[in-house]
């Protein structure tokens, strides 16, 4: 029960990643190459059982690159761990442990260590090390069954050392952009929206505040907004959520086309938005608003979400005074929000710095 565990483990862990079996997959046909090319030098080198050896393995990743294009890969999985641990035995029986096949089972700790949960990990690599050191103490005992020259060795061990060397570069890339990958995904999972793909909250929040204290040291302007859409329940209780969503992302496709560039926009939390102005006074946020909302008014919404009225905004802005921090200045802009809201909505409304 645990052994079985233990091997699904990566396998399930890896059936979502495409890239991680299409490397496999490749990996199959590089190595029957390499296995078809084994097979003409032993048979020039007077190895007969070595070379059909090789015709063996060149059947076996046959079938694990079919059992890998067939998504059954356990079974892909399974015979090219077969193929490697029977090859490196058999070239170390029959020509020496100088032929370097040994290098083959290398390759299995770095996919070890990374596929496979810490315990069953640490237990198959354990037996590897055993499988291992086994083969190097049998060649302590027994002589090579069919020995070749040793200039034919040595030309072995090389190849074999190259071919190792070139998968092992292969794989550590394939890993590298991966895991870059994967943190590229996390910085933008932890950073932006998922419905509009703007600045989250908490990222706008640390790039604001990051701004602010930089401008503030240059003595310049700075001008938040906050900008809710109007009557979004209505749409939501008409049309349906989904209209609403789509709503949002169109609203927020209209701002991005609006900002300059430094400023920074974000989804604030529902149908809101909080806009930061770097440089902007009073009359020049007071422009900016209005050009907004202008252009969603302008913008083709029966075309784009069959919506029949363009939905409008209020915007409510703040000036950051020269001591006070983020926070302060949304409240006060939350606050002309409100106000704004009570008078009638689709309006701007500056809010008094205190």
């Amino acid at each position: 029960m645990n052994k079985s565990t233990d091997v699904a483990s990566p396998i399930k862990s890896n059936r979502n990643k495409p890239g991680f079996w299409r490397v496999l997959m490749r990996t199959t046909i590089l190595a029957a190459l390499i296995d078809t090319s084994f097979f003409f030098i032993f048979y020039y080198l007077d190895s007969p059982i070595l070379a059909w050896v090789n015709i063996g393995s060149v059947i076996l990743y046959a079938a694990a690159y079919f059992a890998f294009k067939n998504r059954n890969n356990r079974l892909g999985v399974r015979l090219m761990c077969a193929e490697i641990f029977i090859h490196a035995a058999l070239g170390i029986v029959l020509i020496g442990w100088e032929s370097g096949f040994h290098y083959y089972l290398m390759i299995f700790i770095p996919a070890l260590c990374i596929s496979t949960k810490k315990n069953s990990a640490t237990l198959s690599l354990f037996l590897l090390f055993v499988f291992y050191s086994g083969l190097a103490c049998l060649n302590w005992f027994i002589d090579p069954i069919q020995p070749i020259n040793p200039i034919a060795l040595q030309f072995i061990h090389i190849f074999n050392l190259s071919v190792v060397f070139v998968l092992f570069s292969y794989l550590s890339l394939f890993y590298i952009q991966t895991v870059k990958k994967a943190n590229k995904k996390l910085h933008i999972m932890a950073t932006t929206d998922p419905l509009t793909e703007l600045l989250n909250r908490r990222h706008m929040n640390y790039l604001a505040d990051r701004e602010i204290a930089r401008l503030k040291r240059a003595s310049n302007s700075i001008s938040v907004l906050i900008v809710d859409i109007d009557h979004f329940k209505r749409i939501n209780d008409e049309y349906g959520h989904e209209m609403g969503d789509k709503v949002i992302i169109e609203v927020a496709k209209v701002f991005q086309t609006q900002i300059r560039e430094g400023d920074l926009l974000s989804r604030w939390g529902g149908e809101e938005f909080l806009i930061v102005l770097p440089g902007a006074d009073t009359e020049e946020a007071l422009s900016h608003s209005l050009r907004m909302q202008d252009q969603l008014k302008q913008h083709d919404w029966s075309n784009k979400l069959a919506l029949p009225y363009a939905p409008t905004v209020t915007i409510g802005i703040s000036l950051i005074t020269e001591f006070e921090q983020l926070s302060n200045a949304i409240a006060r802009a939350d606050n002309a929000l409100y106000q704004g809201k009570q008078n009638g909505r689709n309006r701007i409304e500056v809010a008094d710095i205190e």
